[in-house]
C-alpha cells in the first residue's frame, strides 16, 4: 500500500513534503503528470512542480517508457529523467539516488499504479503517493491490473 493517497499530484500539500523531509520527487509521467501518451504535462502539474521547486525540492522523471517519449517530456519541464526504469524493480530509484545524491529516505515516488509505482517505491525503500489516473487504459493487460488494484484498495478501505 502507498504511504499516501491523493486524487491528483497537485492535491499533495507542500507541507506534507516538508513534514516528511522530502528533498526529491520521483515522478511517473502517464496518468500522473498528464494523459497517457500526451506530450505535454497538465497545467496544474506544471504549477505544482514549480511551487515544489521554489520550496527547494528537486524533481526527476522515472519512467518505464522509452527515451523518445520520456526525454522530450522531461526537457519541457527542465527535469532530469530515467527511461526504462524497470519499475517495480528498484533500478530507476537507485539511478535517481546516484544522479541527485539525495538519500532514499528523502525521496517520494508519485505514480498512478500500485503494481509498478508503489511496488517500486516499497522495493527501493522510498515513500510513495498513489494518485488517481487521469483515464483508465483500454488494453486487456491494463484493465486486468486496474481490476486487481481496485480489489486491493477495496480491502484497504475495510
Amino acid at each position: 500500500m502507498p504511504n499516501f493517497f491523493y486524487d491528483k499530484i497537485w492535491d499533495i500539500p507542500l507541507s506534507l513534503l516538508q513534514e516528511n523531509n522530502i528533498k526529491c520527487l520521483l515522478l511517473d509521467i502517464d496518468n500522473t503528470l498528464t494523459l497517457h501518451d500526451d506530450p505535454n504535462p497538465h497545467k496544474s502539474a506544471v504549477e505544482w512542480l514549480a511551487l515544489a521547486s521554489e520550496a527547494g525540492i528537486k524533481s526527476i522523471i522515472i519512467s518505464n517508457n522509452i527515451e523518445p517519449r520520456v526525454a522530450p517530456f522531461a526537457d519541457g519541464l527542465r527535469l532530469q529523467c530515467i527511461c526504462h526504469a524497470k519499475k517495480p524493480l528498484s533500478k530507476g530509484v537507485n539511478q535517481a539516488v546516484v544522479l541527485t545524491e539525495i538519500p532514499k529516505e528523502n525521496m517520494l515516488l508519485i505514480g498512478d499504479q500500485i503494481f509498478t509505482d508503489v511496488l517500486c517505491g516499497k522495493f527501493a525503500g522510498v515513500k510513495t503517493v498513489l494518485v488517481t489516473p487521469f483515464e483508465f487504459e483500454k488494453t486487456r493487460f491494463f484493465r486486468l491490473k486496474r481490476w486487481f488494484e481496485r480489489l486491493i484498495l477495496k480491502e484497504k478501505r475495510k
